[in-house]
Parts: structure tokens; sequence; C-alpha cells
């Protein structure tokens, strides 16, 4: 464990950061953190954690951050550490060893740096020391005054660290390290005079004369415009000490031998006067004159053509322009000593020139063409070993060319990857076949099988294939793998061939076999990534995704027939969803049904709309999706493994390193490493940064692994949810959250995602939605109701910002789950938001039935704040049906309620309705003093939402109470506000009203687009 206050304020664990939320609890742990050790009274965090005047809760509040930095410590297990935030009567203190503190670090550095006698080591520790600072100090809390203060202090300390180092840079005779050190800061302080007067004088000392010059003169005008004063003491001395020139002040090993030409007299009798110094004058920065670069004519399509003067392959040495024969009668391409090497050391007779070369012309390189061996009639090695092309192969444009563009290039390594079945070998081999005529001298073919239950192809293997293609006798392909790998570069050097490399498994496999020739092309085809052969080798890669719909059906139809896929048009394009536009699936699947003419479309989809037994179906003779995923599967190492297995249990639809570590039962890191190797293998797809996907297919594989361990992978993941949903509620709403209580046998992740700012934590709400339905659908197959109503309720910050965006329906099953648990207090919540959102939805009665239900309930399972909040949300029906009295009763209650319980956020809802009904009702003034009366309590700048609501109930109550200008600016500012957090409920509620007495065209403007935003999200 380690508490940062060198940069954001936080405590890092061997999981990672803990979740510390708004920024005021970060204040609170500042301050303790500051008095380490030390009793802090509450009335200095209060100034901490409040600029102006705290509110009348300012206690409550801070006793709740105290509640949940207890908390998430004690979930860190900080008692191991030492650690403990006790409470001392008035105060609280944070007990820890110092050394878990960076500030403590930092300053235990400083003063061991100062005790040096070796200038060395002082800059070990030195650099040390400034090491521990990612940021400016105490960033990411509240900057109370006393906070300011000590991130100031803190602040100089660094400074003081700077300028150590820099004169241990001098000490050491490196001045140039010293200046680069004072320069960083004096960027960002200019006028700090002994800051710019160090940085000065290391300059000088570097040699650096004119930059030290410039350096004064720029602060001196800083000095004179911003401040009115000229350069101090400290400043002009080291001014002086350069325009002497004194060699002996340069000291150090570096020292300059040549004398220091003395400034000019206007020079010396202008300092300090305005308008006699010299600009300074620009370093020169070192340019190279460019040159103009000759294009030649951009050659048209793939196929490359050679000069002369190259070697062409229409043109050998002396053949007078006639072009050799390609294949098992063709010639052996002999350009250099080493070439011919490989080719005497096994026993190739050369021919021609060549075999006549003396030792004085083998050491000069030749510009003939390629020289032939001997015809060897009648041998039966073709040069083309290609598959036949792929039938009722389909669509797949984008990537044919992508292949295309990539195999123009020179000596081009093109590299298809893609999940097991996915197609890479009908799209290497069609391709090979469409563009034949770009490879006349051969196309190879190697199966690797680098995934094959039988092992690898040996590369003496594929090599005994390559090499006779191309002319060699079987009797004289070289025994060792190296030797025939040689001879198959020097075959290919001048030779335009296509060799495509199927189901390899490494990068160094690949290398191996690569042709020499920069018209060859190589195509690689891969379950892994293989990033080491685009990093040595600059391979392109193709990457694979399964097929789209219509692209899946086309294929059906080419095996089944055009008239019986038209004949059942839905069912096939549901076939096609259903193997998840994998070409191996779909051709399992229509092999099912080639041979059963009297069988339906429809019937085989029903089938395998039954996860259950899907891969059973997908499983034909030889032929299964099952088996093509085990191959890849039963390499992966045990970690990567166990995490695969387990994302098969998974509910939602993608996940993330801490999603995957909560289905795993591991932490973030072990996770997110074991996601990469999986995504190397492309058993899973990474889609946006940091997020994950499973092939549909995939994942029911991977459910097959380990069915046993899947209640246990499902409420990791569910206690998941409730974890992070809590931390983006607190982050979101501080100190509403609408449950507080943790299920029986909750499993605490092992980390929990920090949400730094309110937008953070509604963006994980909106994005994780889906998944979190899905979650809850989970969660009630698996009987655990308390985990689903939990998952729902958590979601209320979204809800509320959001309200008319269908949230009845999840909340419908939140109320069964409740009500299946026969918990009150579960019953009550629900019932409380799900009745306020039927209200807002323009179903009164409906919301009406359910919300007099919700005050009992709270009230038998003693939660008192959610009465009160019940109380609210019927008031506010009731007064939209017309009953006002009881509205206002209501509200009153509430209020009285939550100050019992000395609840501020509570009361500010009450008030804030209890105004608008007051408002409706037309009580003007009261209202005002409600509305007035909620904002003196806060609500604190997190709640912009509120504030807007509660601005807008005070320009409404000027306005009936004839103050317009006052309204009028209320309410602009209200929408202003509103609009710029993004809650465009908000800003058409107070875009409404000022339109309703001031009709302006920017009004006007402004309330349709927020209206437009409200339709387009919903």
């Amino acid at each position: 464990m380690e508490f940062r206050l060198l940069g954001t304020v936080s405590v890092d664990t061997h999981v990672g950061p803990l979740p510390l939320g708004p920024a005021k609890r970060r204040s609170l742990l500042a301050a303790l953190l500051l008095s380490v050790n030390t009793p802090v009274p509450v009335s200095r965090l209060t100034d901490c954690l409040w600029e102006d005047a705290p509110p009348l809760h300012a206690r409550s509040v801070i006793q709740g951050h105290v509640s949940q930095l207890r908390a998430l410590l004690a979930g860190a297990d900080a008692a191991a550490y030492g650690v403990e935030l006790a409470t001392l009567g008035d105060a609280y203190a944070l007990r820890s060893p110092e050394t878990l503190l960076d500030s403590q670090r930092f300053e235990e550095l400083l003063a061991l740096a100062r005790e040096q006698q070796d200038a060395h080591d002082a800059v070990l520790m030195l650099k040390d020391a400034l090491s521990l600072w990612q940021g400016p100090a105490l960033a990411g809390a509240f900057p109370g005054p006393p906070l300011q203060a000590a991130a100031h202090s803190l602040e100089e300390s660094r400074l003081a660290a700077v300028e150590q180092l820099a004169s241990a840079y001098t000490v050491l005779g490196e001045h140039d390290r010293a200046a680069a050190a004072l320069r960083r800061e004096a960027v960002v302080h200019p006028m700090r005079e002994p800051l710019a007067a160090s940085l000065m004088t290391a300059l000088y000392r570097a040699g650096r004369q004119s930059e030290a010059l410039a350096w004064f003169h720029r602060t001196r005008r800083l000095l004179v415009d911003e401040l009115g004063v000229d350069p101090g003491r400290e400043l002009a001395q080291a001014y002086a000490l350069i325009l002497r020139g004194d060699p002996l002040q340069q000291g150090g090993p570096d020292t300059p031998t040549d004398p220091v030409t003395a400034p000019p007299k206007e020079i010396r009798d202008g300092v300090g006067r305005q308008g006699t110094e010299p600009e300074p004058v620009p370093v020169q920065q070192g340019s190279a004159q460019q040159g103009s670069v000759q294009q030649g004519p951009v050659q048209q399509g793939p196929v490359r053509q050679r000069s002369v003067e190259q070697g062409s392959l229409e043109q050998g040495a002396g053949d007078q322009g006639q072009r050799h024969q390609p294949g098992p009668c063709g010639p052996y391409p002999v350009t250099s000593p080493a070439d011919r090497a490989d080719l005497s050391a096994n026993g190739l007779p050369l021919t021609g020139p060549e075999a006549r070369i003396d030792e004085a012309s083998a050491a000069t390189p030749t510009r003939s063409g390629p020289v032939a061996l001997p015809p060897l009639v009648g041998l039966p090695y073709p040069t083309d070993l290609l598959p036949r092309a792929p039938r009722g192969f389909h669509g797949r444009e984008a990537e044919l060319s992508a292949l295309t563009r990539a195999a123009a290039a020179e000596a081009p390594v093109c590299l298809v990857t893609g999940l097991p079945g996915v197609g890479k070998t009908a799209l290497a081999v069609h391709w090979a076949h469409r563009n034949a005529g770009m490879f006349p001298d051969g196309r190879l073919f190697a199966d690797l099988r680098g995934f094959s239950d039988t092992g690898e192809t040996a590369l003496t293997e594929v090599l005994r294939e390559f090499l006779p293609a191309l002319g060699v006798p079987p009797r004289r392909v070289p025994e060792s793998a190296s030797a025939a790998a040689a001879l198959f570069r020097s075959l290919t050097h001048r030779r335009r061939i296509l060799v495509i490399l199927d189901n390899a498994r490494d990068s160094a496999t690949v290398r191996a076999l690569l042709p020499g020739g920069a018209d060859c092309v190589t195509l690689v085809t891969s379950r892994h990534r293989l990033d080491g052969l685009v990093a040595s080798e600059a391979a392109s890669a193709v990457p694979l995704d399964s097929l789209e719909p219509q692209d899946g059906t086309a294929l059906l139809a080419g095996v089944l027939g055009t008239d019986r896929v038209l004949a059942e048009p839905m069912a096939a394009r549901r076939l096609a969803e259903l193997c998840g536009g994998l070409p191996l699936a779909l051709r399992v699947t229509a092999a099912r049904l080639a041979g059963r003419p009297q069988r339906t479309l429809a019937d085989l989809a029903d089938e395998l709309a039954d996860e259950q037994s899907r891969l059973t179906y997908l499983d034909v003779d030889d032929t299964s999706v099952s088996a093509a995923l085990r191959l890849t599967v039963q390499q992966l190492p045990p970690d990567a493994l166990h995490q695969f297995t387990r994302l098969g249990h998974h509910p939602g639809s993608h996940f993330d390193p801490f999603t995957a570590a909560a289905l795993a039962d591991t932490n973030p890191l072990v996770a997110a490493a074991a996601l990469e190797r999986l995504a190397a293998a492309h058993l899973v797809t990474e889609t946006a940064p940091g997020r994950w996907e499973l092939h549909d297919l995939v994942r029911l594989y991977a459910r097959t692994l380990d069915p046993g361990s899947g209640r246990e992978a499902l409420i990791g993941v569910l206690d998941h949810y409730i974890a992070t949903a809590l931390a983006a509620a607190d982050t979101a709403q501080p100190g509403g959250e609408p449950c507080f209580t943790l299920p029986d046998a909750f499993h605490r992740p092992a980390a929990v995602r920090d949400f730094t700012d309110r937008a953070a934590a509604m963006h994980w709400l909106a994005t994780e939605r889906e998944d979190l339905a899905l979650a809850v659908v989970a969660a009630r197959a698996a009987g655990l109701d308390d985990r689903a109503w939990r998952i729902i309720l958590l979601q209320w910050p979204q809800v509320v910002w959001r309200v008319r965006d269908s949230w009845v329906p999840l909340l419908n099953i939140a109320l069964e789950c409740a009500r299946a648990e026969r918990d009150p207090y579960a019953q009550s919540r629900v019932l409380t938001l799900l009745g306020w959102v039927l209200g807002e939805e323009g179903r009164p009665t409906e919301a009406l039935a359910l919300l007099e239900l919700s005050p009992p309930l709270a009230r038998q399972a003693g939660d008192r704040l959610g009465e009160a909040t019940a109380l609210i949300n019927l008031a506010v029906v009731e007064a939209a049906q017309g009953d006002l009295g009881a509205g206002l009763e209501n509200c009153t209650r509430a209020i009285a309620l939550a100050r019992e319980e000395a609840d501020a956020h509570t009361e500010m809802l009450a008030l804030q309705h209890l105004a608008r009904i007051q408002l409706t009702a037309d009580q003007p003034r009261e209202a005002l003093r409600s509305a007035r009366t909620a904002l003196d309590l806060g609500p604190e700048h997190e709640e912009a939402a509120r504030r807007a609501l509660l601005l807008t109930v005070c320009g409404e109550a000027q306005l009936a109470l004839g103050a317009d200008s006052d309204g009028i600016l209320l309410l602009d500012r209200a929408a202003g506000e509103a609009e710029r957090a993004g809650y465009d409920e908000g800003a058409v509620q107070a875009l409404a009203a000022l339109l309703r007495v001031n009709p302006r065209a920017d009004y006007r403007a402004r309330y349709e687009e927020a209206v437009r935003r409200i339709a387009d999200d919903g």
C-alpha cells in the first residue's frame, strides 16, 4: 500500500488504486496525510473541504467521507500495513508508517542527498526523489485554502530539489545537464529570479553565453512589463558575471579554453536601460538542404517490371531477349558469390559464363541475367502447388482489396489473421487463384500445421516440396534446413513467385521460409497475430472478421442452391446469425441440410437456437467448430486458459479487465495479461481500448470447458457490477445512494474501477446498461434475486438523468425480485423509483397506486430516509393530479424526517419539490424561500442537475412576483448550467419558462436543440 500526494491524491495497492470517489473525499484524505499520525480537528477538515462558509451539514458530510475511506482501507487490508483511520474525540487521525507516504520519502531523500560527500551519489538520490512526483501536488482534491497552501509548500520543496540537483551537476562539471534541469522549471516559473539566475549561470558555464544573456533579457522584460520592477540583486549579479566573461567562473572539466570575448561597450553601458539591450539571437538549428527527388512513372497494378540493369527475368545473359521457361526446366538464377556457394556446396552444376568465373571476377558483382541449368526433361514436379479454389466463396471484397494493395509493395509479407473457422485459408487461396497472372514463375503452398494435433510441419518437409517445384532434383535437396532455406532464397531471388504459408504458429517458422526475391509475395495465415513478423518483416496485417449476414446467406445459397434459400429468406438469415457469420459453421450447417432436401431451414434454425446443443449441431464428419477451437485452446498457457474458460460464463456481451478479473477470481493486471494472450490467438477481440468481446460460438465453446465453475463466475461478476455501480453512483451523486447494504456472502472484487468525476461515472453507467440488464436476467435464472434488484436500483443516477429512456420494464423486474426476497426495504426503494418514473412518463394513476405502497414498507424496514424519499415522490404525483394540499403535506413530512436523520441531500430534494408545488399553488414567495433554503444547504458542485432545477424554481418565482429582470437572469443561468452539465431535461424546463416571457430567437434555438438531443438519446 502506498499513499500519494505528489500528483493525484491516491492510495495505490498491489491490485491498483482504490476508488476514492469525489474530490472532497480526496481532500479529506490529503488533509489527514499531511498531518499523518497526528489528530486533525473537524474544524480544520472543514476548512480544507470548503472554500467559503461551510454548509450546515458539513460535519455529516465529513463523517460520511470518513466512513467511506475507512471501508475502502479495510477492503484493501490496510491493517496489515499498520494503517488505521481512528476517531479521537472531535478529531480524526490517519495512523500509518511514514514510509508509505510519498511526500515523506521525498523529504527523506532530500535530506540524505544534502549529507552526501560524493556529488554522484547526491545526483542519484535527488533523481529518485524527483521521480516520486507524478504531477502537481494534491491534484484531484478540492482546493480549499489550507490545501492550496500545502500544495504550494510541496511545490517549493520540489523546486529546491531541482536547484539542488543542478548544483550537484555543476560540481560534476555537467553544466548542460544542470541547464536542462533548470530550464524546464524556469519556463514554468518565468519570474522566479533565483531560478533564472541559476539557469543563466549554468548556461554560461556550459559555454552558451548568448543563450544566458538572452534569458536575462527575457526575464527582465517580464519583470518590467508584469510587475514594474527591475531585476533583483541575484539576477543582476549573474548578468554582470557573464558580461565580465571571467573564464575562471566557468569551472569544471568542461571549461572552454578559448577566452570569452568581452561584450561591446553599448551592451555594457546598456544594463538596466530600456531600449538599449540587444534582442536575443535565435539559436540556429542545423538543417540539411533538401534536393529534389526524381519520381519515375507510377506502376499500375501489382505486377512490377525490372530494368535490365537490375537483372530482368525476361532476359538472361546473352539470350538476345528470349524468355526463360519457368518451372522444372527453369534456370537457377545465380547473381553473387554467396548464391554460387549455396549451389556448388550442394552439388548443383553451374553452366554458361558463371561456370567459368575466376577468383578475381568472383569479387565483383555481375549484372548478367540468370543462367539456366540443362533442361531436366520430364521432371514431374509442378510449379503450382495451390489447392483448388474454394467453392461457394462469397464476400470479403474489402479484405481481397487489402491483400492486393499489400502485394504491390517490394518483397511483401501479407498476414491474414483471425479466429478458427473464419475463412483465412479460403481467402488466401481464392486471392491466389484470382491473381494467378501476377506470378508467372510459380505459386507455392504449404500447410505448416501450426495448430494440429499431429504437430507442426518440419521446415525440411516444406522445402522438399518447394525446391523441386523450382527445378531442383529431389536427390540434390540439401539435408539441413538452413542449407535448404538458403538455396530456396537463392532460387527465388529474381523470380515472381507467390508463397502461401498456411496455419503458421509463430514468426520464426515463417522467417525461415521467406523467399529472397523483391518480386515475390508471401501470404501467411495464422490464428495468432504474429506481431513479431510485423515488427521484423514489416508484414501487412489483414485481420479477418465474421461474415456479414448477407454474405453468410450467399454462402448457404452457394451450397444449397439459390432456390432453396430464396424459399426461406428469413430462416436463412437467422441461420447465418446463429452461426455468428463463421464460414466453417455455415458450411457445416449447409452440409447438414444438403443431403436432406425435405428438411426446412427453419427447422435447423430452431435446433441451433438452443445454446446448450448448438455446438453439437455444428459437427459433421471430420469437420466441427469445436475441433477447430480445441486446437487453438490446447496451446494456451494455464493463466490464459483459466481466464478463457471463465469468460464463457459471462452473461454480458463485452468485458474489460475488471470484469474479466471478477469472472476468474483474479486481479485486473493478471486478467489484462491473459486477455492480451487470448487476443493474440484471436479467441477474443478488442473492439475499443480496454473493451473486449467473444464470438458467440467461441463463448459457447469456452462454457463447455469448465461447466462446474459457472455459478462461482456468475456471482463474481454480479458482485463486481454491484461494487462498481456503487462507486459510480457515489461519484455521480455523492451522498444519495439508494441502497447501502451488500447482499449476503458478497464476494468483494480484488479491485474496483475508480471514477474521477461525474462524467466518467455516468459514462460507465450508460455504456454498461445493456450488459447490466443481461446480468440481471442471468441472476434471476440462477435464483440470485438479491443481486438482481441491487444491480437495477444502483443505476438510479442514470434513471434520473434519462428518465424517459424506457426504464419501466427493468424496474418491474427489480420489483419482482424484491417481492420474491420478501424484503420490505428493497420493495420500498424500487416502488419509489418506479413510481417516480411512471409519473414522469405521464402515467400518474399507475404511479400513485405504487407510490402509496412505499412509505409503509419503508417504515416497516426502519428506513426513514427511504420513507422521506417515497413521500416526496408521492407528493409530486399528488400535485400533478391536482391534490396540492396532500402534496404540500407529504413534502413537509419528508423534510421533517430528513432533518431528524441530519441528511442534507434528502432535505434538499424535499425542499426542491416543495418549492415547485408551492409555485403551482400560487405561493411564489414561499416557493422562493424554500428554493433558497435548499441552495443554502448545497448542493455541492457535483450536483449540477439539482442546482439547475432549483435555479429554475427561483426564476419562475421571481417572475410571479413581478421581478422580471431577476427572473430572466436566473432562468438563463439555470439553462446554461443544465446545458453545460448535459442535463437536457433541465435545460428544456428552464428554456420553456424563459420563452413564456421572452421569446428570443436564441432561446428558441437552444430549446429546440435540447429537445432534439433528448429525442436522439431516446
